[in-house]
């Protein structure tokens, strides 16, 4: 691998600075509980800092080099893996916080202070040393942790690698043509294939899929994670699709990051239709409904794609309902205000890393699932796949049929 080549894998944006000084600051709390208040100094004290440090540096390398080169694969799936630890150890530590003063406190007041000698009268019990006693607590509490997490990482990556739940969702839309009642759109997002994401774990979402006899598959954006180049293997599965009226893809904003226009050619190479802010009429006979999708509303990448929704409704009937895919839940307001019947969004992974799910709502109004906005619907599913961490807690990956209804 030459200089030009890791440089141009390196991709360092602003918040991307902001997420790895968080992650130096993580570490240094790790260090602190985990090193320095279970270890006295010495040669254990200078092992265990040498390898918080290695686990930091590999964290830094699945952070800053987001598609990298096969060399660096081994690297960035062992810094993600630890990022989820990581994760927990801290949430756990944080949790017992107040245990571990409400120790110290208690410790002191039944031992008294430290002393060198035993009281008279009490020459038969032996003196522990205070620093001993915050010593057994310190690592208790570190080695309680630790298993927790741990125990909590490996079912959350059971859960990441399992088979996709299905989730049926009957959404009765205004104005739908009865001749179109029951027709199944079969949905999923999030899959982020990538070169430690794919084969056989892919074909069987799209297994899964096709079990479902779906009318339409409408893919909600971020179906990979890398370059074309590096990925041609794991996407091939997606020309497996069968659908009465086709297989339909919206960019997220992983796809606007790297290749957009080369992936876009590709996966309409291998039968998908590409809704680029346009839209398309699907139906029965002569029972028809809109079907338009718009880019992701973070991409930027061709410029000024944006989210595109008035190109995708321009001149549309409005006698006829229009189901929208939009990756990001965000661009509901949008839609709303535009007069859709139903979007369908992915992006959030339902949160992924529970409780990391708070955080996400407060960029997006919803993390996974239902929600009405007057006269429009929103469906926010969680994905079959994972960014970061390969874990999942609280958000099992799923493949989404929905049941378009006319009303009664």
């Amino acid at each position: 691998m030459s200089e030009e080549d890791l440089l141009s894998a390196i991709q360092l944006s602003f918040w991307d600075a902001v997420l790895l000084g968080a992650v130096l600051l993580a570490h240094g709390y790790l260090w602190w509980r985990l090193v320095h208040d279970t270890t006295r100094p010495g040669r254990g004290r200078r092992w265990l800092t040498a390898l918080l440090a290695v686990l930091a540096l590999l964290i830094t390398v699945a952070l800053a080099v987001p598609y990298p080169p096969e060399v660096l694969l081994p690297a960035q799936e062992a810094g993600f893996v630890w990022l989820g630890v990581a994760f927990y150890v801290i949430l756990g530590l944080l949790v017992l916080e107040p245990v571990r003063l409400g120790a110290r406190w208690w410790l002191r007041r039944r031992g008294g202070p430290a002393r060198s000698e035993p009281d008279q009268g009490s020459e038969d019990r032996p003196v522990v040393p205070e620093s001993s006693r915050r010593l057994f607590l310190a690592r208790g509490l570190a080695v309680g942790s630790g298993a927790v997490a741990l125990g909590t990482v490996g079912v959350g990556m059971r859960t990441a690698t399992g088979a996709p739940v299905v989730r049926r969702l009957p959404v009765t839309l205004a104005g739908l043509d009865p001749a179109l009642d029951g027709f199944r759109i079969v949905t999923f997002s999030d899959a982020h294939l990538s070169p430690g994401y794919g084969g056989r774990r892919f074909e069987r979402v799209i297994d899964l899929v096709n079990a479902q006899r779906p009318d339409a598959v409408a893919i909600v954006g971020d179906l990979v994670d890398g370059r074309l180049e590096q990925l041609r293997e794991q996407v091939a599965p997606v020309q497996d699709l069968v659908s009465e009226q086709g297989v339909f893809f919206v960019a997220g904003n992983h796809e606007q990051r790297v290749d957009t226009e080369a992936w876009l050619r590709h996966l309409s190479d291998l039968g998908v239709r590409v809704l680029r802010n346009e839209r398309v009429a699907l139906g029965r006979g002569g029972a028809t409904f809109d079907l338009a999708g718009v880019d992701a509303a973070d991409g930027g990448d061709p410029p000024g794609r944006g989210t595109g929704l008035d190109a995708a409704l321009a001149g549309r009937d409005r006698s006829r309902p229009v189901v929208l895919l939009a990756h990001e839940p965000l661009q509901i307001d949008a839609a709303r205000a535009a007069g859709v019947d139903l979007q369908l969004s992915g992006h959030t992974h339902g949160g992924q890393l529970w409780p990391f799910d708070y955080a996400v709502r407060l960029d997006q109004p919803v993390i996974e699932g239902y929600r009405r906005y007057g006269g429009t619907q929103l469906f926010v599913t969680s994905g079959v796949g994972s960014w970061g961490p390969p874990v999942r807690i609280g958000a099992r990956p799923e493949v989404v049929v929905v049941e378009l209804r006319a009303p009664r």
